[in-house]
């Protein structure tokens, strides 16, 4: 670290002195603006470029240092208003490598997963598939956009994080305009510690075997019953909320209070009914589930 400074510090004054150099600096001329010793300066140069903040480029005995494009210095929590506009803008223009930079460079500024997915990612699907809606992109791009919000969600899914045991989470889509929220919602839950299980689109599994196959994965993932279980459905469609909880309600009640079921969607009676929540907003669903499960500790 160099002395009186932070890591954040360091950074912002890196992305600073970088900005506007085509030609790329040195590591004795980056260290020597940023009055930072050489050598300390070379480990966080290594350091940034493994974070995708920066790149080298070898030209004969030098090493040149580029800042990677999309770079800007963000301050969290302030900043998330200008992510927002520039993640979509560049996920609309198909600058994919920029999508991802920003991800990185906001976890790096201090953003949070959680207020990531409730701010910029999530608002991107919506837009993604009112541009779809109104006829303005096709099936192609609609689902090439969809693949990089998905592997931008893949980034934060990759924070190394301790799951608590008893905390226990199940997310399943009932049709494929739902699995790009329901993979937000996975995202967000883990990111909070949740041991998540996944399942993506089900909507092949609609049929009568659904509730057997379900229990089998239950009683697998969930053998002791440590703390809550909650299942998660996302569908576009009443029909498909009702038949997943038809299917999973029996395996509810034989489980006890431990197991809750949340539909997110336009449920019908019977199902809002037989559920513990419908919503169609994922920060309502994020904090009701905590508070279950502080609940039950």
């Amino acid at each position: 670290m160099g002395r009186g400074y932070s890591e954040e510090e360091i950074r912002e004054k890196l992305i600073s002195v970088l900005k506007d150099s085509e030609s790329g600096m040195s590591g004795v001329e980056i260290s020597e603006q940023m009055k930072v010793n050489r050598v300390t300066m070379t480990k966080y140069l290594k350091v940034f470029a493994a974070e995708g903040l920066v790149r080298q480029k070898n030209i004969g005995n030098v090493t040149l240092w580029f800042l990677e494009p999309g770079q800007e210095s963000f301050n969290f929590p302030d900043d998330y208003f200008k992510v927002a506009p520039l993640f979509l803008d560049n996920l609309v223009k198909g600058k994919e490598d920029q999508v991802y930079s920003l991800i990185r460079n906001s976890l790096h500024s201090g953003a949070t997963v959680y207020r990531l997915i409730i701010e910029v990612i999530n608002p991107a699907i919506e837009s993604v598939k009112n541009l779809f809606d109104d006829g303005k992109i096709g099936t192609a791009e609609q689902n090439l956009l969809r693949t990089t919000i998905s592997k931008s969600l893949q980034i934060l899914n990759q924070i190394p994080i301790v799951p608590d045991s008893k905390k226990n989470m199940v997310v399943i889509s009932a049709d494929f305009q739902s699995s790009l929220v329901a993979e937000a919602a996975s995202a967000a839950f883990h990111s909070d510690g949740w041991k998540v299980s996944h399942l993506g689109d089900m909507s092949s599994a609609i049929n009568v075997l659904f509730d057997l196959d379900f229990q089998k994965l239950v009683s697998k993932i969930w053998k002791q019953k440590p703390g809550v279980l909650v299942v998660l459905v996302f569908s576009q469609t009443g029909e498909a909320l009702n038949f997943f909880a038809d299917s999973i309600n029996p395996i509810k009640s034989k489980s006890g209070k431990r197991m809750k079921l949340i539909l997110c969607g336009n449920a019908t009676k019977k199902a809002k009914s037989e559920s513990d929540l419908v919503t169609e907003k994922l920060d309502e669903i994020i904090q009701w589930s905590q508070t279950v499960y502080q609940n039950l500790k």
